[in-house]
């Protein structure tokens, strides 16, 4: 690491220790060259991997994006903040975990429906309508048989 004071590019670790969370590390270090001691903090950067839409674009993760789909499909329903927020939390969870850079706007789709399913029928029904494009009264129907079996 660098000393900010003098510009020196070896300086040497002291104490090192993890914060009460256990997601970052203080490390007191003293520079060699001018015997001045300062703080660095190191923590881990992960990086969300970018959204493919269905025309090629490509856009971040969006957790807001994710939530908005989940409130308008729960618009009026008896479902507690604290799920969504923990569904939300699952889906953020498996998209870092897939371990890619991109992932295709349709298996996000998918995510949120199998979260809506745990969460509410009507919420997942209402955002399969849409995800899904349902042009009759027919795949609704459809949709409920399934959900009755």
């Amino acid at each position: 690491m660098k000393c900010p004071f003098c510009g020196a590019i070896d300086t040497q670790v002291i104490d090192s220790r993890v914060n009460e969370e256990g997601d970052s590390i203080r490390r007191r270090r003293r520079c060699p060259s001018c015997d001045k001691r300062f703080t660095t903090y190191e923590t881990a950067e992960l990086r969300m991997p970018q959204v493919v839409k269905q025309n090629g674009t490509r856009e971040e993760f969006d957790r807001a994006k994710v939530r908005t789909s989940f409130m308008r499909a729960l618009h009026k329903r008896p479902v507690p903040t604290e799920f969504v927020d923990q569904a939300i939390e699952r889906i953020a969870q498996k998209v870092l975990g897939l371990g890619d850079r991109e992932v295709p706007s349709r298996q996000m789709g998918e995510m949120v429906m199998h979260e809506l399913y745990k969460l509410d029928k009507v919420a997942y029904i209402r955002f399969a309508s849409v995800y899904r494009s349902f042009q009759d009264v027919d795949d609704f129907r459809d949709v409920i048989r399934d959900l009755d079996k």
